[in-house]
């Protein structure tokens, strides 16, 4: 018998024996040559032909244990050893092994080649193992009768009853029976003989034919495969030589041929051990390995990680157990920024900075392409170009990270267990209840740098399989058109934790909207298991045992199924409140076995991650999986698989917990760009103004301009990085796409009525943000009006908030506060703004009657802040940007919405007019609550700057709270929108005030002349409290100004004595002249003209500055200052007039409450008396008599009195 071989030889290291004295001197660094060498010799390139080997001596299966021991101590020498094939372990000639290894009575020639066997089932070995290549030896059968011949390990054992074949460490074939074997047998080969073809398929791809001494090689070092160091230092360096020496494709068999070989010889447990350890270190080799230019470390360590997830088996396993359970996986998935830019080789692939020139004064926008000069032009043309060359090599990085997701998410592996995305699916939900709530290990929890990465990765890899699914089924949807189906968030298919509902606690929604489940969505959940959350959820003690032996058990469904015990879990004390109040939501108990009729209710419950199963994500022939509970509302044709919908689900609840938060911290690099620009430019302007003899300040200017210089070119490279990682186009399509999802997905839940609550409420914040993060982050690089479907997209986003701002669903204190500052700043800017005024005009008018009703009990301050955009640049001298005393500082940030440009809306105006005029009610509540609020705000105000200017005069040195003057110009800027609100109201619907026919304009009228003169007197007053402060300029009160306030009640004024109508006029003036609180001279200031001296009084000195209008010609226009002049000028004649005709008043006369005006009205039945005015604005919140607290039934005038008194008077 002669073995032929086609492998070529190789070099071998020499081994030499060893004492047992130096045994005691081995180390660990042997393990590790000997680790290597086993690696390079079996899985050796074909590239490298080693060279012929030396003579040793032959091995058999007796001494083959005991030269595997002494391999264990290597010679540092290298011999080149003669007479071994590659692949072969053995003597030249191979004969029968009669020492042992046999079984049964055999009768073996003198030669060895030939035997004999007398026994049932006897078995021989031979000499010679073979472990890589292809191998065959030629045998004589010289009679007839079953034999079996074939290949067995060292380790195969066999008996009378089990021959080779018939154990799991060997394989045989029989020519008898035609039949191949390895423990059980099929069908092989043609009768008698092994035809060519079928011996040159007997090659090292993991079959038991050639790997019978590669078991026994594992048995020695599968041991050392478990130790990290080994693995670090000897397994990932042999593994990356191989990615790193072939192309992909060849270093992706490779790595799968080594795995099968793993799992294939080596105990679970030791292969699982193995993988554990490469992830660890592939990990950390990625995560600290340096940016080099062309990112080959990152890319190869990328490629081998890829090549192992490929291994069906090993990716199961690391799905399952290391990737989110051991690792913090989502490093993969993060390319993190050089330190500094010499590292990664920025100044070669951007040899030319260049950097946006915004300017820092108000009112002007970023310069323009066109206004570049060519030097200027070529600098970023180059920078540009550089960028480009950076972002191409990075996408080959995100490519790879892509197709890491990919292998993770493909549900096409489900062979013998759970396809990869269902494990995925399981360990996803999990890290996102961790970082959600926090509870999680610290070390495990991702940073929000890794988060955004791992979101953009996660969003390619999900729209690939969306498109795909739809390539092969034409009826579902593209991903452009994915949402997320309103029935997910009530079903309790998706776990979503603690985290809030629109409409509260999922209990409590249960609880209260069961019925709208059982008809909308035939849906029903027992009152009984109701009861039982709620007291779990109450109260975390065990369930008594008698109170569960009394439950009646429960029915799945109705219509005679059989009914099922409740399940202990649910009820089990060790579960966290968060699973209390999902307990009992939508999950079928059992599969239905044919279609539910829509008479038909589903009992329903919720399932953690773990222990869903792919039919109850997915569904089967009569069951919806995610999908169950389909409104009426919603299409029957599915959108894709429902599995991708609960991906969809979690990138936009990734988004939600950290994303949103790292995209505004990066956006820090532009600005720091942005600064030091500004100190380049002024720094330049200094050097060219600077006189040349001053070489002193020449010199520190010059050092100055060169740090600012490298400064710059500095930050500019590194904002290159970030923008090509975090905000690149492609970047920027993901956040839109994920804007359009929560768009449609808010739409579709709004049509299912009162199930709307049950969203959760990141989807609504998640809309709010993205849209805010694509609109203030991703530019001046990217535009978003650049984006497809931009203006359908802004009007969508307006239709919701304009709708969901006053949502009676919406319960959440924070995400109604949300919405409405998303409304208020919506309304800032031209383009949303005009989104707004595109949505449905039913929508509209209700969006403004929401915004008109009265104030208790909502955000008032963000609703009056809506009205005074809707109002800016059409009231008087109200077309600033920036306060006239604040343009010489430099705003904190010039994208605020409040710095933002007047655009007003006639269109609004006119639905708020409208409104207004259309029912008896809506205008004086409306007008009474702008009125309390108004008068509550500034008294706030007053009563906070007497604080301030206290604490200001004490001798002893303290410090002013912050807070507190923070809330003092809080209270400030509320009192002038309000006023500007007032000042919009009467510009637009006059009539509320100045029509006395209106019951309640005249009390109305009287209460805004109060407040009006209460403030003029407040702010006009010589050297009086408000002066003082404004004097002052504390840090916080920098909006503290005569300005804002004076200019808003000088248009209050306007509209009322100068615009009106006479008959308004003539009324508007008797109210104001006749309240008490009237001055003249707090009109005159407004012009700055001194008050005429009072007898004994000093004259101010003429160098005094005061404030004046006059002195604002950029914000007040000559046609507003004569009006100005005009209302003065009729102030003071009627004022001069009213003070000759007035005739003494007794004090009975007068109003016993304020003493301001004279009796005028009665009360019914107790007949006691008071002015208009006052049992007016009593009677809005109390309907009990001042005096005697009798219930008033009517008021009635009291003329004939008020003659005789005043005809008593006169006489």
């Amino acid at each position: 018998m002669a073995s032929k071989g086609s492998s070529m030889s190789f070099s071998r290291k020499s081994y030499r024996l060893t004492s047992d004295a130096e045994k005691s001197r081995v180390t660990g660094i042997v393990q590790e040559k000997l680790l290597n060498d086993y690696l390079h010799r079996i899985f050796s390139s074909p590239e490298h032909a080693p060279t012929a080997a030396t003579s040793r001596k032959p091995l058999n299966f007796q001494n083959l244990p005991e030269h595997l021991d002494q391999l264990l101590h290597v010679d540092n020498e290298d011999e080149e050893s003669q007479g071994q094939v590659e692949g072969r372990l053995g003597p030249s000639t191979v004969v029968l092994d009669h020492t042992g290894g046999f079984e049964g009575l055999l009768l073996v020639d003198d030669d060895l080649l030939g035997v004999i066997g007398h026994s049932n089932f006897g078995t021989i070995r031979s000499t010679t193992c073979v472990y890589k290549g292809k191998w065959v030896y030629e045998v004589l059968i010289s009679s007839q009768g079953l034999m079996q011949i074939g290949w067995c390990t060292i380790n195969c054992r066999f008996n009378q009853e089990e021959g080779v074949g018939d154990t799991h460490n060997s394989y045989a074939y029989d020519g008898n029976r035609v039949r191949k074997w390895n423990v059980t047998t099929t069908n092989y080969g043609k009768e008698g003989r092994l035809v060519e073809k079928d011996s040159c398929e007997w090659q090292l791809q993991g079959q038991p034919t050639v790997l019978l001494t590669l078991a026994h090689i594992f048995h020695r070092f599968a041991p050392l495969l478990r130790k990290v160091y080994l693995v670090e230092a000897v397994l990932m360096s042999f593994l990356r030589g191989v990615v790193e020496a072939g192309t992909p494709a060849q270093a992706q068999s490779m790595v799968r041929q080594i795995l099968d070989l793993l799992w294939l010889f080596m105990e679970d447990y030791e292969v699982q051990d193995c993988l554990k350890q490469l992830m660890m270190s592939l990990l950390r080799l990625y995560r600290f390995s340096p940016i080099v230019p062309d990112l080959s470390l990152q890319i190869h360590y990328l490629r081998l990680t890829i090549a192992i997830l490929r291994h069906e088996k090993s990716r199961k396993f690391l799905l399952s157990n290391v990737l989110f359970d051991v690792l913090r996986s989502v490093v993969f998935f993060y390319i993190k920024s050089p330190l500094r830019v010499e590292e990664a080789g920025l100044q070669e692939l951007i040899p030319t900075t260049w950097w946006p020139h915004r300017s820092s004064r108000e009112g002007k926008d970023s310069k323009d392409v066109k206004d570049e000069t060519a030097e200027e032009h070529r600098r970023r043309r180059a920078y540009e170009r550089g960028c480009q060359r950076l972002k191409k090599r990075i996408e080959v990085v995100e490519e790879l990270q892509v197709q890491i997701l990919k292998l993770l998410l493909n549900n096409k592996d489900d062979n013998g267990g759970e396809a990869s995305r269902y494990i995925f699916l399981t360990k996803f939900r999990k890290f996102l209840q961790e970082n959600a709530s926090g509870r999680g290990n610290m070390p495990m929890l991702c940073p929000p740098e890794y988060m955004v990465c791992f979101l953009h990765r996660l969003i390619s890899a999900l729209r690939y399989y969306w498109d795909e699914y739809k390539a092969s089924n034409p009826r579902a949807s593209f991903s452009e058109e994915a949402y997320i189906p309103p029935q997910v968030f009530y079903n309790g298919k998706v776990d979503y934790f603690d985290l809030q509902r629109l409409g509260g606690l999922l209990s409590h929604l249960r609880k209260t909207l069961k019925d709208d489940l059982a008809s909308k969505a035939n849906i029903l959940i027992d009152p009984l298991e109701l009861q039982a959350a709620t007291m779990d959820d109450l109260d975390e003690d065990e369930e008594p045992a008698p109170a569960a032996a009394q439950r009646p058990m429960q029915a799945l469904a109705m219509g005679g199924v059989l009914p099922l015990p409740r399940p202990s879990w649910l009820s089990s004390p060790t579960l966290g409140r968060a699973n209390r109040f999902l307990s009992t939501a939508a999950v079928s108990l059992m599969t239905p076995r044919r279609p539910l009729t829509t008479s038909e209710k589903v009992k329903v419950r919720t399932l953690s991650a773990e222990q869903r199963t792919r039919e109850d994500i997915e569904g089967s022939h009569w069951n919806e999986g995610l999908l169950l509970g389909r409104p009426p509302e919603e299409p029957e044709q599915p959108l894709t698989e429902n599995s991708l919908l609960e991906v969809l689900d979690g990138a936009v609840m990734m988004y939600n917990l950290s994303v949103h938060q790292q995209l505004g911290k990066m956006v820090g690099v532009s600005d720091d760009v942005n600064e030091y620009a500004v100190a380049l430019r002024d720094t330049e302007d200094k050097l060219r103004r600077c006189p040349k003899r001053r070489k002193d300040i020449l010199a520190e200017l010059t050092k100055s301009q060169k740090v600012f210089s490298e400064k710059l070119d500095h930050l500019s490279r590194r904002l290159a990085w970030v923008h090509a990682t975090v905000y690149s186009q492609e970047k920027m399509l993901d956040i839109y796409w994920l804007l359009r999802v929560c768009l449609r997905t808010v739409e579709h839940g709004d049509r299912t009525g009162s199930l709307f609550a049950f969203m959760p409420e990141f989807y609504l914040s998640v809309a709010i943000n993205s849209y805010s993060a694509l609109k203030n982050y991703f530019g001046p690089v990217h535009s978003m009006e650049e984006l497809p479907g931009y203006e359908e997209t802004l009007t969508r986003l307006a239709a919701i908030l304009a709708k969901h701002f006053a949502d009676t669903r919406i319960v959440g204190t924070d995400i109604r506060d949300s919405l409405m500052q998303a409304l208020a700043s919506y309304v800032c800017y031209p383009h949303s703004l005009r989104a707004v005024e595109r949505i449905p005009e039913e929508q509209r008018i209700a969006m403004v009657r929401s915004l008109l009703a009265p104030y208790e009990q909502r955000p008032w301050a963000q609703t009056n802040w809506i009205l005074v955009r809707l109002w800016r640049g059409c009231g008087f001298g109200y077309r600033y940007t920036r306060l006239p005393h604040l343009l010489k500082t430099k705003p904190e940030d010039a994208n605020l919405p409040s710095l933002q440009k007047p655009c007003p809306s006639t269109l609004l105006q006119q639905h708020m007019a409208d409104l207004l005029r259309e029912g008896p009610d809506v205008a004086p509540s409306f007008l009474n609550s702008v009125l309390n609020q108004l008068n509550w705000a500034f008294s706030e105000f007053i009563g906070m700057i007497q604080e301030i200017q206290q604490a200001a005069e004490r001798l002893e040195r303290n410090f002013v709270d912050s807070r507190q003057l923070k809330v003092c110009a809080t209270c400030f800027d509320l009192s002038v929108s309000l006023l500007r609100v007032l000042e919009m109201t009467i510009t637009l619907v006059p009539e509320i005030f100045l029509d006395w026919a209106r019951p309640t304009s005249e009390m109305l009228l009287r209460r805004l002349a109060q407040l009006l003169n209460q403030v003029l007197n407040r702010v006009t007053a010589e050297r009086n409290l408000f002066d003082r402060v404004v004097t002052l300029r504390l840090p916080g009160l920098e909006s503290v100004d005569h300005y804002p306030i004076l200019v808003a009640v000088t248009g209050i004024l306007v509209r009322l004595l100068v615009h009106g109508p006479a008959s308004g006029t003539e009324r508007a003036t008797s109210v104001l002249l006749a309240d008490p609180c009237f001055q003249l001279r707090s009109i005159c200031y407004l012009l700055g003209q001194p008050e005429p001296p009072a007898p004994g009084t000093v004259l101010p000195a003429p160098d005094r500055k005061r404030f004046s209008l006059q002195s604002y010609t950029d914000y007040i226009s000559v046609e507003e200052l004569a009006q100005v002049e005009q209302m003065l000028a009729h102030l003071t004649s009627a004022s001069a007039q009213a003070a000759a005709a007035s005739l003494p008043t007794s004090e009975e006369d007068l109003c016993p409450i304020c003493y301001a005006h004279p009796i005028s009205a009665v009360f019914q039945p107790c007949g006691h008396k008071s002015c208009k005015a006052c049992i007016n604005q009593h009677l809005m919140n109390n309907k009990d008599c001042f005096f005697c607290k009798a219930t008033i039934v009517s008021v009635e005038d009291w003329e004939k009195a008020a003659s005789t008194s005043t005809t008593s008077s006169a006489a």
